[in-house]
């Protein structure tokens, strides 16, 4: 509501501004990408430390990185709101960047003063002390601070810097705001390749306290260069924030639902001042068109805004509910892929159990293999732009295009097959360890590559390049321009409930399989557990999903996408061409695509 006269506002501060411009864009983008390299580069080895430092299990160690990283995928969605309604982007970037050094600093405190955490285990009795209650709480302090800070600063960093480039006075505006973009994403893409090589490698070669104390430095960076150009940003007022309108509009729907409905030709709906009216609401979910049915003449001043918000909505505001809730049945259908991706810390145990060499002196890092997965989504996005779809459309003579339902569906097979291969893979390991005399020597090297890892990651890769850019795309056309912010925000909070939901089914396996004090699937021994039967159990959760899916998407039926094309281009059509691109940049930083890391 009220969002062009936002926009008359946006402006008029603009053209009086002596601040901001492209002197300010490298301290935003310094700021972000050494966020990103220092965070995503402690994820990957992360359950490596729990396993060696804290002598904590597999389990309960990967169920503790599902928390973590759920609660690092719902605190960007709730820092939006928070800088959106109450604080501003610049108060929320700082904050943001402050908790994550502290969190980084703590981390780091943990690998230099032995008593953060247990003693090492006693070489001659074979025996381990598990961390005290107070060593287990300042660890997992630590993790929630690095929450907090990525939920500060990435989802506020674009647009912050946005704000400092955009100025529609300039006549090279869209060329500066090109440019501030192509950096943006350029820096974060490199940020993440780095943490997981260069970080992730410093950590297997230097250990944990070089390893953990580089991200520490690099955060510390990050912090005072965002500071350090505190005088030169625009910093914008807050704004009433669209979670607040779709409240509004639940509020005056419940307190109205005594009312008869109107005829859609009807006078009495209420509009802002400046839509069309010629348009009347949606038939769908009618029952929320009675927030915006006009009971008193009073209640709209000329000035065509509502005296009282919560007592009168606009057309406009609630069929932005209306399109928030058709999306979500599509939306739940996608966190199936995002469980899979999530399985980072079986991988890792994968790989540091195998041959892992690339000639006779160089060997990957066991936490480095998610690289194939960035590899190939960046590839793939290439290919897709550049060479596959132009040279089908010169075939056909005509513009080709895959609609972005069909790529969601592709990307859920990829998905599936990922596990299925993972599966195999795992199986084919665990009867090599077995057959070598291995089977109670979990850190023994078997006589088997690691590059047989690399299927599954390239499919995960191939699965988040179809379904997570294709869902990316669906809410950006799907939605009005004033939901953009939701749109980025969905996919998000679809990765914080898959966490959640991933650590659900992995307990719930462990419980069950250890049943009569056997040993479950999920031990701690590699070697004696059953990763590949827990591995088939997702499979056949991604399979059912596929059915699903298709339910939903024939529920939903025709979307924008796929009439669009055969519309005439107008400036909206452009407009929209121009958010699925932001879309497909979103996708590449996003934490989904790199193995479940904190976003």
């Amino acid at each position: 509501m009220g969002e062009q006269v936002e926009e008359l506002n946006y402006e008029r501060q603009l053209s009086t501004r002596k601040k901001g411009g492209l002197i300010t864009m490298p301290f935003i983008i310094a700021n972000e990408a050494f966020e990103k390299v220092a965070s995503y580069g402690l994820v990957p080895n992360m359950i490596l430390y729990f396993m060696s430092d804290y002598k904590i299990g597999v389990a309960k160690g990967t169920n503790i990185l599902f928390l973590w990283t759920a609660a690092s995928n719902f605190a960007p969605v709730l820092g939006a709101f928070l800088s959106d309604s109450y604080l501003g982007r610049f108060l929320t970037i700082g904050l943001g960047s402050c908790f994550s050094l502290l969190g980084t600093f703590l981390l780091w405190l943990t690998t230099v003063a032995p008593q953060l955490k247990p003693p090492p285990c006693n070489q001659f009795t074979q025996t381990c002390k598990q961390s005290t209650h107070s060593q287990f709480a300042f660890l997992i302090f630590a993790l929630i601070l690095i929450s907090m800070g990525s939920g500060g600063v990435r989802p506020c960093s674009l647009a912050f810097g946005a704000e400092q480039i955009d100025n529609k006075l300039n006549v090279n505006n869209e060329r500066a705001l090109e440019s501030f973009f192509g950096w943006y994403y350029a820096a974060g893409a490199s940020a993440v390749l780095i943490a997981f090589t260069g970080i992730v490698y410093i950590q297997d070669h230097a250990g944990w306290k070089v390893g953990f104390g580089v991200p520490a430095i690099l955060m510390l960076l990050s912090t005072l260069l965002f500071f350090a150009a505190s005088t030169l940003y625009v910093k914008m007022k807050v704004k009433k924030s669209i979670f607040t309108s779709f409240l509004q509009v639940i509020v005056v729907a419940y307190k109205n639902r005594k009312l008869p409905y109107q005829p859609p030709n009807s006078d009495g709906w209420s509009y802002h001042k400046d839509s069309p009216q010629s348009l009347p609401p949606t038939k769908s979910l009618r029952f929320l068109n009675k927030a915006c049915i006009i009971q008193n003449p009073k209640d709209l001043p000329a000035d065509g805004m509502a005296t009282d918000p919560w007592s009168l909505c606009t057309v406009e505001q609630t069929e932005e509910l209306k399109a928030l809730i058709r999306v979500l049945p599509l939306w739940s259908s996608g966190i199936m892929m995002s469980i899979n991706v999530s399985q980072s810390s079986f991988p890792v145990i994968q790989a540091s159990t195998m041959d892992r060499h690339m000639g006779s002196s160089f060997q990957i890092p066991a936490g480095s293999f998610a690289f194939f997965t960035i590899a190939v989504i960046a590839l793939w996005v290439i290919l897709y732009d550049r060479v596959i779809i132009p040279f089908a459309s010169k075939i056909r003579g005509k513009p080709v295009h895959l609609g972005v339902k069909l790529r969601m569906g592709i990307g859920l097979v990829f998905s599936t097959m990922a596990v299925v291969v993972s599966a195999i893979v795992e199986h084919a390991r665990r009867k090599q360890a077995i057959k070598q005399g291995l089977l109670n020597n979990p850190q023994a090297v078997i006589a088997m590559s690691a590059m047989w890892l690399i299927p599954q990651y390239c499919l995960h890769g191939l699965a988040e390049a179809f379904s997570a850019i294709g869902q990316n795309e669906f809410y950006y056309s799907e939605f009005p321009k004033s939901m953009s912010s939701i749109a980025a925000s969905l996919f998000l909070l679809g990765m914080a409930v898959a966490n959640l939901l991933a650590s659900l089914i992995l307990s719930t396996v462990e419980r069950v399989t250890r049943n009569g004090g056997k040993e479950g699937w999920i031990a701690t021994n590699i070697n004696q557990g059953r990763y590949d039967s827990y591995y088939w159990v997702l499979a056949i959760m991604s399979f059912v999903n596929l059915f699903y899916f298709m339910a939903c998407s024939w529920a939903y039926g025709p979307c924008v996408d796929d009439t669009a094309k055969n519309e005439p281009k107008t400036s909206d059509s452009i407009d929209t061409i121009e958010e699925l691109q932001r879309a497909r940049s979103v996708v590449v930083e996003r934490q989904s695509l790199f193995k479940s890391l904190p976003s």
